[in-house]
């Protein structure tokens, strides 16, 4: 990419479902620090864990990682990043921001990068990720996020909305949001200065907050879907799929 690109990665320990769960060992390593790894193999940018725990910030340290306190009190990782960015590019080197999740241990590296590629369109303000769905229970799942979209190109989308229900109707395939962002940094200012919309309240997405304003969100479709870890049956998995 032209530009330079910061990943960040929001991270706190007030989970619901898996308290303290960047800090869950995982073959002897907090999972946080292994998310932070898979990001560095990516080689896209510089990676920073953006956190409100003193816990995980000296974690990640003692990997050798960086990382950044940010306040408690944001409603999402959207706004932690921000508040992290502003802390550590006060310059504004970076063009390119990434909301990487930090609940990823399995995160292939790759993935990170297959993000960025649809910033490539100057039109495009934030990019995200997709993979069809391929399990029958996932269609009626609604933890299971659905992008609804246009299609623009070879394994490219541009996203008319994101549902928790079953969508489209019809024959054709269904889409799994992986919820990976890439933003332009003009963008990811825009996009935490908007109120929540009311779609976003209603279905419980922040990425329709963006939609609602008429910012532009393309998708990169992919192969594989990481496991996201948000129970203990998830991070006993994450375990077995982890080589020690």
């Amino acid at each position: 990419m032209p530009q330079e690109t910061l990943i960040l990665i929001p991270a706190r320990m007030q989970a619901t479902r898996l308290p303290g769960k960047p800090l869950a060992d995982i073959h002897g390593k907090p999972m946080i620090v292994h998310v932070w790894q898979r990001a560095t193999e990516a080689k896209a940018g510089r990676v920073v864990v953006a956190t409100d725990s003193a816990e995980i910030l000296q974690a990640v340290k003692a990997a050798g990682g960086e990382a950044v306190m940010t306040r408690a009190d944001h409603a999402s990782g959207s706004d932690r990043i921000h508040e992290a960015l502003t802390t550590i590019d006060p310059g504004r080197k970076a063009g390119i921001i990434v909301n990487l999740q930090g609940d990823l241990p399995t995160l292939d590296p790759a993935l990170v990068t297959e993000c960025i590629a649809p910033l490539t369109a100057g039109e495009t303000d934030i990019a995200t990720l997709a993979a069809v769905i391929s399990d029958e229970e996932e269609r009626g799942n609604p933890n299971v996020v659905k992008v609804v979209g246009t299609p623009i190109g070879e394994n490219r989308l541009r996203a008319l909305y994101f549902t928790r229900a079953t969508a489209p109707h019809g024959e054709g395939p269904l889409f799994h949001h992986i919820g990976i962002y890439a933003y332009r940094r003009d963008s990811l200012e825009r996009f935490v200065s908007l109120p929540p919309g009311t779609l976003e309240r209603r279905e419980k997405l922040e990425q329709l907050r963006a939609l609602e304003a008429q910012m532009r969100i393309d998708v990169a479709i992919v192969d594989t879907v990481p496991l996201g870890v948000d129970t203990p049956a998830d991070l006993e998995r994450a375990r077995r799929l982890i080589a020690p």
